[in-house]
Parts: C-alpha cells; sequence; structure tokens
C-alpha cells in the first residue's frame, strides 16, 4: 500500500491494547515497509487513559506510525479503516449467566457492526478479540451485509500459541520445531486442540508426544482452560498473551504464513468438515496474499470428530440466545 494503512482498535486504553498497539506501531502487523494510522475507540469514561496511551505512541516515536487518532465515536475510529480488531467487550460480572453476557455484547456487537459497516474499506479486515469471540463474530457479520463475509474473524491464535507452548514443554521442543497445530472450534472450553497433524521437528507430533492419556486428558483440558489458570494466578485474565495473538493472526494473514505450516483461525464456516455454514469455527488455515484458505482433506479422529461436534452445537446454541439480536 502506497498509503498508511488505517488500523481501527476498540477498547484502546485496556491491557490488551497496552501490549498490542505498539507491536502495531513498530511495523509487526503489515510489514516494516507500511505505514500505519491508528483509530482508537473507547467508551467515553476511558478517554483521559486513552490520550496517555496516545502520548505513549508518540513518546516511541515510531517511524511507521503517521497518525493517532483517540475518539468514543465508532463512526471516526471506523473512517475507511483496513483493519478492525474489536477487542473491547463486556466483562463477566459476577452472578452473570453466559446468557446475559451474550446479550449484552450481542447488542453492543450489533451496534459497533452497523458503524463499520457504514465507514469501514469493504475488504476490511476483521478480528474479535473481546469475548465471547465466536459469536460476537458472528453478530458483526450479521450487522455489515457490504463487507467482505470472508473478512470477519475471532481469535483462536491464542490458543493455537498456547498449544505450541505446551506441546513443546512436554517434549523437550523449543516452539520453533512444531508446526501444523491445530485448534477446533468454539474459544471456549469446548475448543479442541488436535496434535493429530501436527510434527515436531519434522517428525509426528503423536509419535514425539508418545503419551495419548496426556494428550486426551491432559493437554486439551489444560489449553481450553488456560484463561481461567491465567485468572486465577494473577486475578484478571490474559493481556499479554492475548495481544500477542491478536497480532499474530493479523500478520499471518497479511503476511502469510510459512511454508509448510498452517495457523488456527476461527472464520467463517464453508461447510468443511461438515461445520455448519455461517458459524465462526476455528480450522486450521493457510495464509498467502492478503487472503485465508481453510486447509482441506485431514484425517479425523472419532475422538476428535466428537469434540469438534460439541463445540459447533456450543456455538449453535449460543447463536439460539441471542437471536432476538439477529
Amino acid at each position: 500500500m502506497t498509503q498508511p494503512a488505517r488500523v481501527a482498535v476498540t477498547g484502546a486504553a485496556g491491557q490488551i491494547c497496552y501490549n498490542l498497539l505498539y507491536r502495531i506501531a513498530a511495523g509487526e502487523m503489515y510489514g516494516p515497509g507500511q505505514p500505519v494510522i491508528l483509530q482508537l475507540l473507547e467508551v467515553t469514561p476511558a478517554l483521559g487513559v486513552l490520550e496517555a496511551v496516545k502520548m505513549e505512541l508518540d513518546d516511541c516515536a515510531f517511524p511507521l506510525l503517521e497518525g493517532v487518532v483517540c475518539t468514543d465515536d465508532p463512526s471516526v475510529a471506523f473512517k475507511n479503516a483496513d483493519a478492525a480488531l474489536f477487542v473491547g467487550a463486556k466483562p463477566r460480572g459476577p452472578g452473570m449467566e453466559r446468557s446475559d453476557l451474550l446479550l449484552d455484547n450481542g447488542k453492543i456487537f450489533a451496534g459497533l457492526g452497523k458503524a463499520l459497516n457504514d465507514n469501514a474499506s469493504k475488504d476490511c479486515k476483521v478480528l474479535v478479540v473481546g469475548n465471547p469471540a465466536n459469536t460476537n463474530a458472528y453478530i458483526l457479520s450479521r450487522n455489515t451485509p457490504d463487507l467482505n463475509p470472508r473478512n470477519i474473524t475471532a481469535l483462536t491464535r491464542l490458543d493455537h500459541n498456547r498449544a505450541l507452548s505446551q506441546v513443546a514443554a512436554k517434549t523437550g521442543s523449543k516452539v520453533a520445531d512444531i508446526q501444523r497445530m491445530i485448534i477446533w472450534g468454539n474459544h471456549s472450553t469446548t475448543q479442541v486442540p488436535d496434535i493429530s497433524h501436527a510434527t515436531v521437528g519434522g517428525q509426528p507430533a503423536p509419535g514425539a508426544v508418545a503419551d495419548t492419556a496426556w494428550t486426551q486428558q491432559e493437554f486439551i483440558p489444560s489449553v481450553a482452560k488456560r484463561g481461567a489458570a491465567v485468572i486465577a494466578a494473577r486475578g484478571s485474565s490474559s493481556a499479554a498473551s492475548a495481544g500477542s495473538g491478536a497480532l499474530d493472526h493479523m500478520a499471518s494473514w497479511i503476511q502469510g504464513t510459512p511454508d509448510g505450516d498452517w495457523v488456527s483461525m476461527a472464520v467463517p464456516s464453508d461447510g468443511s468438515y461438515g461445520i455448519e455454514k455461517g458459524l465462526i469455527y476455528s480450522f486450521p488455515c493457510v495464509c498467502k496474499g492478503g487472503d485465508y484458505e481453510i486447509v482441506q482433506g485431514l484425517e479425523i479422529s472419532d475422538f476428535i470428530r466428537g469434540k469438534m461436534s460439541d463445540s459447533e452445537n456450543e456455538l449453535k446454541e449460543e447463536r439460539e440466545a441471542i437471536s432476538a439480536l439477529l
């Protein structure tokens, strides 16, 4: 791009963005030759904190950062956006049921979707980070009829990265030695971390792990519940790792994946692997030329298939819970 890429980010004064924004400004998302303008959205009471974030971005003197917009107006934040990262979402409070969280966030994302549709580039690349991410992305997709529907995605790269780290620790390997990890399904406790097709140092991961009981009974639930473990340890949810996962998701999508490897992305299902079309579901993807394709033709064991169906059914239940908003 000869012009700066415009990157809209919601919840921009929060902890996740305190990791994420500086890496975008440093060129990690679009690459070292592409200038960027950050268009940052916050709720009105947080605008003072957001202004401090802008001060620090200015003080870093990033050569590729050509401007920072701070606003509480979605139409301003999304104006001509080439990419939009939806980091902000209403957190789950004491006594809240998941259905309550879905409805409250559904109302927020329906409104944001309309503003995005009316103001952003029609090929805007969208990533939803705020939970429940898959269903929030589904709501966005229903409120952005003029945008490229393939471009409404949700974050499971954080789960992918967690899985890489745990397999590396189990096998005494480096994260860089592991390829072809998969996260199937919803970014929730029903997600399906899958090493069936992964490799460790070029060798099949199941053989390198050599512990089926660990894979099924420890690895899968440990990755799926890692967010809760972080909350228990630090008293608040993942921030730096979530920001890093969001950056990784966008950088892979824009700059491409390495030859022979793939990444996990929650994208609109096209019916691959029997998953209902339209659901925002995590698949293994290969990225090239600013686009992605779902990896096809993988053999799925009965064990993994059953868990994939459980995650699909959860997404259908979430969709039903917010059906009134659609």
